[in-house]
């Protein structure tokens, strides 16, 4: 089954764009200009997970959460463009479940959706978990949990597949260590990022012709890493 999102936002370009993207990516989508307006969708269409803009005209993004935890038993990411950390971290006390600061990369908001409906025991959808994915020489089947590279079988742990899995739904994109640990290992990981550092050594080794001079699995230096495609 699909999984519905509600995106809050009072930017009408921003909020037409994620919404066009997240629909791309398989979602349904509903959105809203006001937290009163999202407040009084959600009494019809009870999404599985609200993006939620903190600075909102009218009541804003914290008191509309409040709402929504009394309302509405959904995950709920904030977005903002305030890199105080005083807001961020009021609004994970407050209960909001992950957040997002603008400008972003539509890859990494599909990570912390990701990450966020997975840990709130809402898994994305069967299709998209279990669907076979081929990028340059690298064939992916989640449902076999199997990996061929350049046609040859590669055995891989849970982990090691769960995060090549994450870089090949992503490719091209950067993903940040940050995301890389929420979605692959759960928040519980977050402010260990050497536990990906790890992983990336050991997955190079399994896919790359020559680890030290990766192909395939690029750090992006300051940011994170991202898979391209190399054809056989």
């Amino acid at each position: 089954m699909q999984k519905h999102i509600l995106v809050v936002d009072d930017d009408d370009l921003m909020r037409r764009s994620v919404a066009f993207n997240l629909e791309q990516a398989g979602y349904l989508t509903n959105s809203a200009a006001t937290a009163e307006d999202a407040l009084e969708i959600s009494t019809r269409i009870v999404p599985d997970l609200v993006l939620l803009d903190i600075g909102l005209p009218g009541m804003d993004g914290l008191d509309a959460l409040r709402i929504f935890r009394e309302k509405i038993n959904a995950p709920v990411i904030f977005v903002t463009a305030r890199r105080r950390e005083l807001d961020e971290i009021l609004g994970l006390e407050m209960g909001a479940d992950d957040y997002i600061t603008k400008p972003f990369e539509m890859g990494l908001l599909l990570a912390h959706i990701k990450a966020v409906l997975r840990r709130s025991g809402e898994p994305v959808s069967a299709a998209q978990q279990m669907e076979i994915i081929t990028v340059g020489d690298i064939t992916l089947d989640p449902g076999a949990h199997t990996v061929k590279v350049a046609g040859k079988e590669i055995e891989m742990t849970h982990r090691l597949f769960d995060l090549l899995h994450t870089l090949v739904y992503h490719v091209g994109q950067v993903i940040s260590t940050r995301d890389l640990l929420a979605s692959v290992w759960g928040a519980e990981f977050i402010g260990q990022p050497q536990v990906v550092y790890v992983h990336i050594r050991w997955l190079r080794e399994k896919i790359e012709t020559k680890p030290d001079k990766p192909e395939r699995i690029l750090t992006v230096r300051g940011v994170g890493y991202k898979l391209v495609p190399k054809e056989s």
